[in-house]
């Protein structure tokens, strides 16, 4: 077998999809299993839809997942990398118009020079009878002077191929054998437009072609195209890859995953706080197994053990809730000070946005790894676990701090109590075990729930109603800005009710 070379090629026309991930993902790992090379190109002839913003979002996007390249372009600007470029389809134009010349020379492709409105009443008389939409091939043997006529009434031509009838069969790695007859395949194929830029059915033929890929890894959506893709490869003399068609990704109701229904765009996975390591170990099982009950891969270790062989047939629901919980997984993976470091730029961002008044020192929140790293299910949750040690004031809702079995008069004494008790915990020995024990004894002694108690103490203290253990978070929160939210909380319940 001639040296693995895969390649995704994604279209900068919006932000990098989770399909668009999965399947770079898998061509990664084909590669990487079998010592080959994975290649990125850009299809970008797209131009009025295609911009630099997608095209980072796509190379950064891909590089934040682990997500690398041998050849392509630099996503930091620098020139491409690999002996088969340029990368970028825009940049290759000469070598689309050498091909087209020779479908041409060969009369296996000509133009054609059909207005919209002509295309559009020939579609509405199929649709009328129930047809499938098909070119009736009417510029397919056009006469010198036919064209010439066309030509001085200012019509441009598109390029379209002849597509044969006939079936077209290969051996796809994934699906087994595939055959489609080409009258299926809706006529002959425009293959590029009046201006002379290039349709996808052709660029990638000839790009595949001139950087020699062997192996063409992609979503089932394309399934269809392959026949066309075949005939085009054949025409030109070109070489065929092998095939392999990626189970969809489905939304819970086994519809085609899009973003009507789904969060899909991984730029934004990324900055609500999924770890890139998740993601990839969440994508890897959209369609792949290891055959085993394990669930937790890293990308080394997915590469061991991935084949297309273990790829299955079936569409591959996206469960978030699933990936959250491998995102949590992952976050207790990481070292303390690696905690860190991923936890500050979400910080950052609270700060920026106000919702906390100062930047926690490494230290501070090194300090605060030990209970939160088990309860983060996202690096974004963060501000919401701790953020209230980093706030000047806190606001406490009066219908918040209130328990269920308590009135606003029980709370206020309740905080009043629990605010002596904690004040008799001296400075020096202000730790979580001394402070829980006399705190219940507080509660049993007044006849309250220590639930009821421990609840109105978090809000007043934090504004809210989940935190980190309680007796850690008064820790962590220090005994004289304890005992000053109590105070305020208290003031505010007075005011409330007055």
């Amino acid at each position: 077998m001639p040296t693995v070379r895969v390649r995704i090629a994604p279209s900068p026309t919006g932000p990098l999809h989770i399909g668009t991930a999965r399947t770079a993902l898998f061509n990664l790992l084909y590669a990487r299993r079998h010592g080959g090379t994975f290649i990125l190109r850009l299809e970008d002839t797209d131009v009025a839809r295609s911009t630099t913003e997608f095209e980072r979002d796509i190379l950064h996007g891909l590089r934040d997942l682990g997500i690398d390249w041998d050849e392509g372009p630099d996503p930091d600007g620098g020139p491409d990398r690999g002996p088969y470029g340029p990368y970028r389809q825009m940049a290759r134009l000469e070598r689309y118009a050498e091909a087209a010349d020779r479908l041409r020379a060969a009369n296996q492709a000509y133009p054609c020079y059909c207005t919209p409105d002509e295309l559009d009443a020939e579609r509405k008389r199929l649709e009328a009878a129930r047809l499938p939409p098909r070119y009736s091939g009417r510029c397919a043997a056009l006469t010198p002077e036919d064209r010439a006529a066309f030509e001085s009434e200012g019509r441009r031509p598109v390029l379209r191929f002849r597509i044969p009838d006939g079936p077209v069969a290969f051996d796809d790695l994934v699906r087994g054998r595939v055959e489609i007859d080409g009258s299926a395949l809706g006529g002959d194929l425009v293959i590029a437009r009046a201006d002379g830029t290039p349709l996808y059915h052709f660029t990638v033929v000839v790009d595949d072609a001139d950087m020699a890929i062997t192996h063409v890894i992609r979503g089932e959506d394309h399934l269809s195209n392959t026949p066309k893709h075949i005939l085009l490869l054949r025409a030109l003399g070109y070489d065929e890859p092998r095939f392999a068609h990626l189970p969809l990704i489905l939304n819970p109701d086994r519809s085609k995953m899009s973003k009507r229904k789904s969060q899909t765009a991984v730029g934004e996975y990324l900055a609500d706080g999924f770890l890139g390591e998740a993601i990839v170990n969440y994508l890897a099982f959209l369609g792949w197994s290891p055959g085993t009950e394990e669930e937790i891969f890293s990308l080394a270790e997915i590469q061991e053990r991935f084949d297309l062989d273990a790829v299955q047939k079936g569409g591959a629901v996206f469960d978030r809730e699933r990936l959250l919980w491998l995102n949590g997984q992952w976050i207790r993976r990481l070292s303390a000070d690696e905690l860190v470091d991923r936890l500050r730029p979400f910080l950052a961002r609270d700060l920026e946005a106000g919702r906390i008044d100062r930047m926690p020192t490494d230290d501070e929140v090194l300090v605060l790894v030990p209970v939160i790293q088990e309860r983060l299910p996202t690096l974004g949750a963060v501000g919401e676990l701790i953020g209230f040690l980093f706030v000047d004031r806190v606001e406490v809702d009066p219908a918040v701090i209130v328990p269920k079995r308590w009135d606003s008069a029980t709370t206020v004494a309740g905080l009043r109590a629990a605010r002596d008790t904690i004040a008799a915990v001296g400075a020096v020995s202000y730790e979580a075990e001394e402070l829980e024990p006399p705190l219940r004894a507080l509660a049993e002694a007044k006849g309250w729930k220590a639930g009821d108690l421990f609840m109105a103490i978090r809000v007043a203290t934090t504004g809210r109603t989940a935190t980190p253990p309680l007796f850690d978070t008064l820790v962590a929160l220090g005994r004289d800005r304890t005992l000053a939210r109590l105070d305020a909380a208290v003031a505010r319940l007075i005011r409330g009710s007055g």
